[in-house]
């Protein structure tokens, strides 16, 4: 006999009589500050009347003060916990129910007073979309002992609708709010996990241009330092072996980088043997962006040969290529202006637009222009900054340092 739904009823029952209240997500004038300012004190005078307005119902009926103001409470005090305990003042309702029944005259049919009835119906529906569903038949069962007990019968089948229909209903806010809250969650992890993954590929893109810019220079030093020998007369034997073993010493570097990362490269794609753009690049960069109808306006100085590191100035190009891509996407029509100054120790890169009233394309991008430029600024030790200007333009910019002492060397 499989008794796990044996279990799983016994464990609801214990949860609706016993357990711990149902939690209640978002206050229900969240998202209304103003109002929900003054929800508090309205409740409390809302309350006091409703009080009042028992207990003359309750005096009506020639009830003794005492048990009047006895079973007025017991008819507010459900709506008090309602907004913070779901749970609890439901039980307080069935409690009510059961005990303020005995104030109704005997020629009446219906044993309740008007605000215990209409209370317990808004009570009702609250928690039926609060709790699951073990709870929930509990909750609707344990709800239709006093229907079933006190209402004349010519009332029950019409109140046993209403407590179905209520329940029907509450079950399906329900299952309505914890499936937006799991599509939610599940869209703030999918973006989580999609800018984590741009970060990736940013940073393989990254190493393998830098891979390819580092082999290009230890290419360079194997072969000086095995030619040196040949082109240099009377190299002490010494000295030869010292070449020869500076040589073997940089191949062996490149093969470890290599084998290191050949990982980063995807199947599709094979060695990129082009070489690797730089500062010197980027007037064909923006000519061709102005033959595309992108007004761009190109502000650099002329930089002296060697004085930019490789890396650098191929991150500097990297930036320019994907503010002026970011321009044309986002912000059609409008004026770019490019900037780019070297400094003593450090290289300085801006693209700014100016404003326009021209929508972005629908398709928006893969969402990771930002985050390269911010890698590849970071991975050389430098800063980004990416926001709107005051006017209603926007400007990416870094700043790139390097050695000016070393170079590239």
């Amino acid at each position: 006999m499989n008794r796990q739904p044996i279990a799983v009823a016994l464990r609801g029952l214990r949860q609706t009589l016993l357990g711990p209240d149902a939690p209640v997500e978002r206050p229900l004038l969240a998202r209304w500050p103003g109002p929900a300012r003054y929800a508090a004190p309205v409740g409390l005078l809302a309350a006091l009347g409703l009080f009042l307005i028992t207990l003359t119902v309750e005096s009506e009926w020639g009830l003794p003060t005492p048990v009047a103001v006895l079973f007025a409470a017991m008819t507010v005090a459900p709506l008090l916990a309602l907004p913070r305990r779901p749970l609890l003042a439901w039980r307080l309702t069935v409690l009510a129910l059961l005990i303020c029944t005995f104030n109704a005259p005997a020629d009446q049919a219906w044993p309740w007073t008007p605000p215990l009835t209409l209370g317990s119906i808004a009570v009702l529906a609250v928690v039926v979309a609060r709790v699951d569903r073990p709870v929930l038949a509990w909750v609707v069962l344990i709800s239709t002992v006093p229907v079933l007990t006190l209402v004349h019968p010519d009332n029950r089948v019409p109140v046993l609708l209403l407590v179905g229909a209520l329940s029907i209903v509450g079950d399906l806010i329900r299952r309505n709010r914890v499936s937006r809250h799991a599509l939610a969650a599940q869209a703030e992890l999918s973006e989580r996990e999609q800018e984590r993954r741009g970060v990736l590929e940013e940073r393989t893109r990254i190493a393998r241009e830098l891979h390819d810019v580092v082999a290009h220079h230890m290419s360079l030093i194997a072969v000086q330092a095995e030619t040196a020998p040949y082109r240099l007369t009377d190299v002490p034997a010494p000295a030869a072996a010292e070449f020869v073993a500076i040589a073997a010493s940089a191949r062996d570097a490149l093969t470890d980088m290599r084998r290191l990362l050949g990982v980063l490269r995807s199947e599709t794609s094979g060695p990129q043997t082009a070489p690797q753009p730089d500062l010197t690049d980027l007037g064909a960069m923006v000519d061709a962006a102005r033959r595309a109808g992108l007004p761009v306006t190109l502000d650099a100085e002329p930089v002296e040969d060697d004085r930019v590191p490789a890396p650098v100035g191929l991150a500097a190009y990297r930036i320019v290529q994907e503010g002026l891509a970011n321009a044309a996407r986002h912000a059609a029509g409008a004026a770019v202006r490019v900037t780019v100054r070297v400094g003593p120790s450090n290289l300085g890169v801006r693209v700014e637009n100016s404003p326009t009233d021209v929508r972005p394309t629908a398709d928006g991008g893969s969402g990771h222009g930002l985050t390269g430029m911010r890698e590849r600024a970071t991975s050389l030790g430098g800063t980004f900054t990416a926001g709107p200007l005051p006017d209603g333009g926007y400007a990416v910019a870094a700043e790139l340092p390097y050695d000016a002492e070393g170079g590239d060397r």
